[in-house]
């Protein structure tokens, strides 16, 4: 580990440390309070944060769980390519899928180096959606790209400001080449004012407590994510650990494509092997290395202390190897647009592989895909062009002790919201038909998997266009001891002559006539436990509920359940003999 240079007391050097996460979080705030699109300031798909002087994650405020570590990569590629020609004043932007943070070209990083008496000592940065950067079709991230030139804009880290005088030309170039000018530059400025506020609020603390001071705490802040890291490693179980899965489809019926992980645990590693997971493919479900390594640090996290702060001293024990050019690390062209599918189910691959050793930490298999939703057209009142891009909720799996959690983000998504009724029936060309638990009964076990959620989108005007990508459709959440899979992600097409198409998993541009419906409709998680230990009143209760039928009551629990009063009559002669 790093030792400090200079003597400071410990009262100070945590004064210091706080004072650089307080920074992260007001960042972070900045940024959605300035923003314009609800991508940002509705549903928190961004990320703020500082670094230091070499690039090292020091603090970070997180809607979405996926850019843990992604600001890394942004910083150090952009000190790779500029070292000391940055000035004060430097504005970097990038979004790189390949190397400087990947994750796909409509998540732009913006890096700012923060100087105090001539010399960098920090640099402030953030990774926001934007809901334009280009492309072939509306909303950018095409879920039937075939290489990355189709996706939309490419910022090869360039500087946007040099010395505090913005780049004209490039703004120009986003103007012309974005569907939303208002909304992406909008965007682009809320970013600005967000690194602007770190680094005002950090020269405020060189200026109270010197450079010397701060770089000491810095050392202390990784030193201390560090420290907690190997004490929590410490308590996991150690050997090798391993599990394989598929992605279904990328996008032209390809597939599927099969992944697998090996985790070797030891006192001082956690290693994830992702060798032998397939090479990358023609479809947008490619994901970079610098993804993967976001994924992995979020599960790492959640295993080992899910209320640390994230920095990159809690990462020096780990370590991501995989094959170059697979799906999980994929190089140029390759398209990347729907990045997740893979990068999560890298994760999900640890997660599954250390769920039956670590009960206590992870649950049952749950939706897994961001199942996004990128649904365009004009609106019934002004005639003007809207674009809907939106996450979608569903089931997580069930747990030791308790049942999965209903209508909750995928892992990857983390602290994000919907778009609320009242602003996509106001801003948007469409009514909200429904937006309803999906109790389909899956995920059957001592404890089921929670509930998926049903969303109908009614088109308002003719000539709209939706373009949904689901993924789990074909290889369900997996349970646990025992217990019963989860159900799919799909989606389906109710026309208005009565016709319904469907369901889907992926598919892009789908055309929309007023009066048709997307019914949108995600996955119930994998359950936990045989579904026999399940008690009877609960199962019970569960029909009354609404989350099973009478009829799954005794299939799958093996409770007979009375059809009006929902009492208890029996159970069948399978969990006799189970519990004899």
């Amino acid at each position: 580990m790093a030792q400090m240079k200079t003597k400071v007391d410990p009262f100070t050097l945590e004064i210091v440390k706080d004072s650089l996460i307080a920074i992260g979080e007001e960042m972070f705030i900045a940024l959605a309070r300035t923003s314009m699109s609800p991508i940002i300031y509705e549903t928190l798909d961004y990320a703020s944060g500082l670094l230091d002087s070499k690039g090292q994650l020091l603090t970070q405020g997180n809607g979405v769980t996926g850019f843990i570590g992604m600001l890394s990569f942004m910083v150090r590629t952009t000190i790779d390519k500029f070292g000391d020609q940055l000035k004060p004043g430097d504005i970097i932007i990038i979004n790189d899928p390949y190397g400087g943070g990947g994750s796909h070209l409509s998540d732009v990083g913006l890096v700012m180096p923060i100087f105090h008496d001539g010399e960098i000592v920090a640099f402030s940065a953030n990774k926001a959606h934007w809901t334009e950067v280009g492309g072939k079709d509306p909303g950018s991230f095409s879920n039937d790209a075939t290489e990355i030139f189709q996706e939309g804009l490419q910022f090869p880290c360039v500087k946007l400001f040099s010395e505090g005088t913005v780049n004209d030309s490039l703004i120009d170039i986003i103007r012309s080449n974005v569907r939303f000018p208002d909304l992406s530059l909008g965007d682009l400025w809320a970013q600005v004012a967000a690194l602007r506020t770190g680094d005002k609020r950090v020269k405020e603390l060189c200026d109270k407590y010197g450079k010397e001071v701060l770089k000491d705490s810095v050392n202390h802040l990784l030193d201390h994510g560090e420290q907690i890291a190997r004490k929590e490693l410490a308590k996991l179980p150690k050997g090798i650990f391993e599990a394989e899965d598929f992605i279904d489809d990328d996008g032209f019926k390809n597939g599927p494509f099969k992944i697998k992980v090996k985790v070797t645990i030891t006192v001082e590693k956690f290693i994830a092997d992702f060798r032998g997971s397939s090479p990358q493919v023609p479809g947008p479900i490619n994901c970079s290395y610098t993804a993967l390594v976001s994924a992995v640090r979020a599960i790492f996290l959640a295993i080992t202390n899910p209320t640390q702060d994230a920095n990159d001293g809690v990462f020096r024990l780990l370590e991501v190897i995989t094959d170059e050019r697979s799906v999980l690390s994929a190089e140029r062209p390759a398209p990347v647009s729907i990045y997740w599918e893979s990068m999560f189910g890298g994760a999900d691959l640890i997660w599954k592989a250390l769920a039956p050793v670590m009960p206590d930490r992870l649950s049952a298999g749950h939706l897994l895909s961001v199942c996004s939703v990128v649904l365009s057209g004009l609106h019934q009142d002004t005639n003007s062009p809207f674009l809907i891009v939106e996450p979608s909720v569903g089931g997580w799996g069930a747990a030791e002790g308790q049942d999965g959690a209903r209508g909750q983000f995928c892992f990857g998504d983390g602290e994000t919201y919907n778009v609320p009724v009242e602003v996509a029936e106001t801003r948007y060309g469409v009514m909200i038909d429904e937006y309803s638990l999906r109790t389909d009964g899956a995920g059957a076990g001592e404890y089921i998997g929670g509930a998926g959620v049903i969303r109908s989108y009614r088109a308002m005007t003719d000539n709209q266009t939706v373009s949904a990508t689901f993924g789990r459709n074909q290889f369900m959440p997996w349970g646990v001891g025992d217990a019963n899979e989860g159900s799919a992600n799909e989606f389906i097409i109710e026309k208005a002559n009565g016709e319904v198409d469907g369901p889907f998993g992926i598919y892009p541009r789908y055309p929309l006539n007023r009066g048709d419906v997307v019914k949108l409709m995600t996955a119930t998680g994998g359950g936990y436990g045989h579904p026999f230990d399940r008690p009877a009143e609960k199962v019970a209760l569960d029909a009354k509920n609404g989350y099973i039928t009478i009829e799954q009551a005794k299939m799958d629990y093996g409770v007979l359940v009375h059809c009006v009063s929902f009492a208890v009559e029996g159970i069948t002669e399978e969990r006799q003999k189970r519990g004899a």
